[in-house]
């Protein structure tokens, strides 16, 4: 590789001090069966997988097919979520249950919802959770609103990463508010995140492109018509917006600026 197009040789992900190569994670649910979703994951590079606990067999169910079949916790890592939760109380309930089914786990994803329509966070019972959670041991990711106070307020009380939401969970509308997102980059020292909106590579580049820290995805893949091929295309999205974060984007200009300078040029 040439001086002019390199980039860092070692640049992880790291989260409750594990690093990680990929700053793509992904979603389980969704596909048509566990073989899409194994092959999807493989596509997309990922290496932190969430679950929701409360809609994914994770040995629970043992008489169904279990996730952790197609997606062994001993290649990646099971990042069990709280989704379908609306309530502090039933987020932590499902997090030791998790814990218990996955020998002790420590690392989930916290999400409590607000109401059905959106998804949007309950940002209060969302705290409650969060800290009951952390006394308890655990280290917490948690998906939260584009607010800065409530995302300073969280790693405050010590969770390990925040995911502040895109868009709405599933809509696949984009960074609908990037200015939210840069304030939260800026002004936190843990990982930032975006969580739910994603709905084509472009989307996860500007998320990177922000200066977030990955992306977490699910139905962007799982709803494609080619899921695996949109894995792919993610995984090279989230690399790309990384690299240009890193590289450090030309200033954006009213007027046009020549590519070549007219200074000393020949008449």
């Amino acid at each position: 590789m040439s001086d002019t197009a390199q980039t860092p040789a070692h640049d992880p992900l790291v989260i409750a001090g594990v690093e990680y190569h990929s700053r793509l994670l992904v979603g389980s649910g969704k596909y048509k069966d566990l073989e899409e979703t194994r092959r999807a994951t493989e596509a997309a590079g990922a290496e932190i997988i969430t679950v929701a606990v409360r809609r994914t067999n994770i040995g629970q169910n043992p008489d169904e097919p279990n996730l952790l079949d197609a997606l062994s916790p001993e290649k990646y890592t099971i990042l069990p979520n709280t989704a379908g939760c609306y309530s502090a109380a039933d987020a932590v309930r499902t997090c030791r249950l998790a814990r218990e089914l996955l020998d002790g786990h420590d690392l989930v994803k916290l999400e409590v919802l607000g109401d059905e329509k959106t998804l949007f966070p309950n940002v209060m019972e969302t705290l409650k959770a969060a800290e009951t959670l952390i006394k308890d041991g655990f280290n917490v990711i948690v998906y939260s609103s584009d607010d800065l106070i409530v995302a300073k307020e969280l790693e405050a009380m010590g969770c390990v990463a925040v995911m502040p939401l895109g868009a709405p969970i599933g809509s696949g509308l984009g960074i609908r508010n990037p200015y939210n997102i840069r304030f939260i980059v800026e002004e936190l020292s843990v990982p930032v995140l975006v969580d739910a909106g994603v709905g084509t590579a472009s989307d996860a580049a500007v998320a990177m492109e922000l200066g977030c820290d990955g992306v977490l995805m699910n139905t962007a893949i799982a709803a494609a018509k080619n899921p695996v091929l949109m894995a792919a295309a993610m995984k090279k999205a989230v690399e790309a917006g990384r690299e240009a974060y890193l590289a450090g984007r030309m200033p954006a200009k009213r007027y046009a600026s020549a590519s070549s300078p007219i200074e000393g040029a020949f008449f």
